[in-house]
């Protein structure tokens, strides 16, 4: 029997009991464990499992993490937990997390609690990476000796076969846009889908408040946030992080949708006397009820049908907006400044995304490299 530390529950010592065929067997083993316990390398065992663990991780993790990213993570630990979950974490094996990945990537997509079609590449890449995250910790709490999990990635075949097959829905094109705004121009959300293709998040365009708009200095304020937990509940917060937090001009032709918005909201407000839920939101019913996202997006989808455009999602608008902006020679810090990054390089790399007519200026310039001039003129 040897001393192991001490129990953080009850605060007494833990103590290791082993049996061996011989002395000297057992004194083999009692100085390797005396021996670890004073470098501080002693994991002492436990009976705690995979859930048990994880459980423990979530609760630590959701002192420092809003209330949607935690839900996210609880969502992407999920799909670990089923084939995983019972396994006490000193038993896990990296074998055992290589059998998950690859049932992942083939039948880990669960409806109607039965599992059948492949998982994406990503989902289960972004499941292995929570997992990770969460043994690294146990292995910092002397819970295991590694992290089994570390060294399992997803098969390089495996990424580029979603890939290849993988429809990528491209961002709306000026064209588009224009198309879009023209044909939205008598629809009473005007304002907010303007809001929306200035480069708004949803979440921002739905969290906007009037006390938030200066009309008579045509800015607004992007302090409030409202979002969806997987599309059932809503949840009002600040922005997604400090530089999310902004002030930013209105341009001409939004400013004087909003002025109009808000006046058609006083009238609306007017016609419904008691019945009108004052929320002070601006993208509200005519009822005064303030919208969800999945409200705002089914409305954005049904108008693109109506008008023939390609369905895109409304968070895609960013896309469009900060792809144009960059196109038009905005600055660097001011692209990630109206987009709410602290870094451009977030901006540039999931934002900025020119399509072929946008490097049509490219190609003219290219003529110069052959001895043609842009006019054709050698």
């Amino acid at each position: 029997m040897i001393d192991v530390g001490i129990n953080p529950a009850t605060g007494k010592r833990k103590q290791l009991t082993r049996t061996f065929d011989t002395l000297k067997e057992a004194k083999s083993e009692y100085a390797r464990i005396a021996n670890r316990r004073q470098e501080g390398t002693l994991v002492p065992p436990n009976k705690i499992t995979v859930n048990e663990w994880l459980d423990q991780w979530l609760a630590m993790k959701a002192r420092d993490l809003e209330e949607t990213t935690i839900y996210n993570y609880q969502v992407t630990l999920d799909r670990v937990r089923g084939k995983l979950g019972n396994i006490r974490l000193q038993e896990l094996s990296e074998e055992d997390v290589e059998a998950w990945m690859q049932w992942a990537l083939n039948y880990g997509r669960v409806r109607g609690g039965q599992a059948g079609a492949p998982l994406g590449v990503t989902s289960v890449d972004m499941s292995l990476s929570r997992l990770k995250d969460a043994l690294n910790r146990a292995v910092t709490r002397r819970l295991v000796s590694v992290n089994v999990a570390q060294h399992v990635t997803i098969p390089r075949r495996a990424r580029k076969e979603e890939r290849k097959n993988k429809q990528v829905i491209k961002p709306w094109s000026v064209r588009e846009v224009q198309g879009f705004v023209y044909g939205i121009t008598g629809e009473r959300l005007y304002a907010p889908l303007l809001l929306s293709l200035m480069g708004l998040r949803p979440a921002e365009v739905c969290g906007l408040r009037w006390g938030d708009v200066d009309l008579d200095n045509a800015t607004i304020a992007i302090a409030n946030t409202r979002t969806m937990m997987g599309n059932r509940y809503v949840v009002e917060k600040d922005t997604k992080s400090m530089a999310g937090e902004r002030e930013l001009p209105l341009p001409t032709p939004v400013l004087a949708a909003l002025k109009a918005f808000k006046a058609l909201q006083a009238r609306e407000k007017l016609s419904a006397g008691e019945g009108y839920a004052d929320s002070g939101y601006v993208l509200v019913h005519e009822t005064g009820e303030a919208f969800t996202i999945k409200q705002l997006r089914r409305r954005a989808y049904r108008l693109m049908e109506i008008l023939g455009l390609r369905r895109v999602r409304i968070y895609d608008a960013r896309s469009s907006c900060f792809t144009y902006l960059a196109n038009q020679g905005v600055p660097d810090h001011i692209l990630a400044r109206w987009a709410g990054h602290t870094n451009v390089k977030t901006t540039k790399k999931w934002y900025v995304k020119p399509d072929v007519e946008d490097l049509r200026g490219a190609a003219t310039t290219w003529h110069g490299l052959h001895g043609v001039a842009a006019d054709g003129q050698g």
